[in-house]
């Protein structure tokens, strides 16, 4: 449909100021409905008040069906909206913003790009307030050739010097990721706007155009707290949590107040990040400014504390919150699973339900991966078909990802390589990957090989996958064939992903990488390392586990490959630079393998320290010489 044919002459029937009505009795009729419409909360009490304005015979008339357009779009009745709009005889340009406004915000994009076309074609000459909303309906659809069509009206009407217009192009444009005419728009804007700016770095961001994005940001004199928030959101958004932070530390000391949309982002940081101490820096700023603990802030925090470790302290926020949704119960219950704490997180999940909530798609994966780390298959599955019977909610690839990792836990492989056979949608290599891990760790070599080859003829192998069969063949021996994977990963140009771990010390994250020797301390890191080790083959008799190590060569070579592997590195560190007693938190991006999970769990027995690690998989809690996760993971 095509809305490009404008007849720009006609006035608007509709006066917005009531006072020039003649009469007064009318006009205090109207005073009383709108009165009355504005405190309703639900769509229930709108209805009954319209029926009363069609018993009065009003149901024409402007003031009151704009005002009954707008509130039904804020209680998300725009059905409702719909029907009263369609009754209205001779609708004016503020009717049908109302509705086309509504139906943009209620995601019918298409339909509020109609409506504005049949308000076109009715010769009703738009205002700058129903661009700005069939504009905003383009910028969500992606629409940019309508987006176009209606910038040429825009120039007919002579609209275009108005700023929310303008404002509205640069977002249509910059959405639709065409930054020519965003940039073109944007350079017209008063110099150093700063909300014009932070639609610009929204776009950018949305195109993962990072540094575009903070030109756009640094070249601003004044940024309030908003433009503070978009900055650390994109940069969260696009993987540049350290960078997040830093802008989140540069704004405190500009002294921009946050708000609480500014904290989710700086929590959400953190928790990718193992931020623990940062994060906890944050909820004190929440008390202390006494922000809200609704479910949004309330759930960033959970998520937080879940995610850096302190999974304890995810329990209490959960405990103290007042205001709960399906969403808050989802993050306690991952957190919870994460942690190994496979019976809290089922029992979370029941509570859930006994509490009235619903459990969604979110809600299933955590407490299936409960169950799986905890083996309980009977309850996993029992739970599982729930799905489908109770809550009539189809199993997603994660769901059936959850129960294969659970039968391979307990050794069912062939169980589990056929309900991947029975799926009604086709596994992807997290699932497949998961199997073959089962294989390697139960010894099942054939089965294995035939999910490898399953897993290399579809093509969804990544760099995990060729590396685990890799490991398959070298923990048996088998040299030339590990070789061989190896140079197929090669030729194919599949780069393998290198480790790094993170650990938080004093404020500040530290990140180490295979054998780094970066940091500023490596002398005394690399000092503590061979001190431990020295320590460990004395007192524990620890040998490291070179078939681990995955190379045809001298076992002595194999040694130092697995001595300095990231995680140690950043052990080793927290160990020399924190005071005895204070518990050692480390993220590392990849799995933790077998002889790093056996070394830590000797450093723990020695250093009487508690060692938390969350690897690929989950949390791994170290303390006196065992972990969490039952040498299972």
């Amino acid at each position: 449909m095509s809305c490009s044919t404008l007849a720009v002459q006609g006035t608007p029937i509709f006066q917005r100021n009531p006072k020039s009505k003649s009469n007064n009795s009318t006009y205090k009729r109207e005073v009383k409905v709108i009165s009355l419409l504005q405190k309703c909360k639900h769509i229930s009490q709108i209805q009954s008040i319209h029926a009363k304005i069609i018993r009065n015979g009003q149901e024409q008339d402007p003031f009151l069906i704009f005002e009954l357009l707008r509130l039904c779009s804020n209680l998300n009745s725009i059905d409702y909206a719909n029907e009263i709009f369609q009754r209205v005889q001779t609708p004016n340009v503020y009717l049908y913003t109302a509705l086309i406004d509504g139906l943009a915000s209620a995601g019918s994009y298409f339909d509020g790009f109609r409506l504005y076309c049949r308000m076109v074609d009715h010769s009703i000459v738009p205002d700058n307030y129903a661009v700005t909303s069939v504009l905003k309906a383009c910028g969500f659809q992606l629409a940019l050739k309508p987006g176009r069509e209606i910038h040429g009206q825009i120039l007919k009407l002579g609209l275009c010097s108005n700023r929310s217009v303008k404002m509205k192009l640069i977002e249509l444009y910059g959405k639709c990721g065409n930054f020519q005419d965003a940039r073109r728009m944007f350079d017209e804007m008063p110099e150093h706007d700063v909300v014009a700016s932070t639609v610009m770095i929204s776009c950018y961001f949305g195109y993962r155009l990072v540094e575009e994005a903070s030109s756009v940001f640094d070249q601003l004199r004044t940024k309030d707290t908003v433009c503070w928030t978009a900055m650390i959101d994109g940069l969260v958004k696009n993987g540049e949590m350290n960078w997040a932070l830093e802008v989140f530390r540069e704004m405190q000391t500009k002294r921009v107040k946050p708000n609480e949309a500014t904290i989710v982002c700086v929590l959400s940081a953190c928790s990718q990040l193992g931020a623990l101490e940062l994060g906890r820096w944050a909820h004190s700023y929440m008390d202390k400014y006494d922000f809200k603990l609704n479910h949004i802030v309330g759930g960033a925090l959970i998520n937080m504390y879940a995610r850096c470790g302190d999974i304890d302290k995810a329990q209490t926020v959960f405990n103290e919150m007042k205001e709960r949704d399906v969403s808050t119960y989802n993050s306690i219950i991952t957190g919870l699973g994460m942690h190994g704490k496979s019976v809290e997180a089922i029992e979370m999940f029941h509570a859930m339900i006994k509490q009235g909530f619903r459990p969604n798609s979110i809600t299933f994966v955590g407490v299936l991966n409960a169950c799986s780390h905890r083996g309980l298959v009977e309850l996993g599955f029992e739970i599982f078909h729930s799905m489908v019977r109770t809550y009539k909610i189809e199993p997603q690839v994660e769901h059936y990802g959850c129960m294969v990792d659970l039968l391979g836990r307990v050794g069912r492989l062939e169980e589990a390589h056929s309900f991947i056979q029975r799926m009604k949608t086709g596994p992807d290599h997290i699932m497949l990957g998961a199997l073959l891990s089962a294989c390697k760790t139960h010894g099942n070599l054939e089965l294995g090989e035939r999910v490898a080859k399953t897993l290399l003829d579809c093509g969804k192998a990544d760099s995990g996958t060729y590396i685990l069969l890799s490991n398959v063949y070298a923990s048996s021996g088998r040299w030339n064939e590990a070789a061989k994977v190896r140079a197929e990963m090669k030729e194919g140009g599949i780069q393998k992903e290198p480790g790094c771990s993170l650990i938080e010390v004093n404020n500040e994250i530290h990140e180490f990488l295979l054998g780094d020797i970066r940091h500023p301390q490596k002398e005394e890191i690399y000092r503590k390392l061979e001190e431990l080790e020295k320590k460990l083959r004395s007192i524990e008799r620890y040998s490291p586990a070179t078939e681990v190590a995955l190379h045809d060569v001298e076992d002595q070579q194999k040694e130092r490959a697995l001595t300095i592997h990231s995680e140690r590195l950043a052990i080793c560190y927290g160990l020399i630079s924190t005071r005895p007693n204070t518990t050692l938190r480390v993220v590392k991006n990849l799995r933790v393998c077998n002889d790093c999970h056996l070394m830590i769990k000797l450093i723990t027995k020695i250093s009487k320290r508690k060692i938390v690690v969350r690897d690929r998989n989950r949390f791994h809690h170290f303390e006196n010489g065992v972990c969490s996760c039952g040498d299972y993971w």
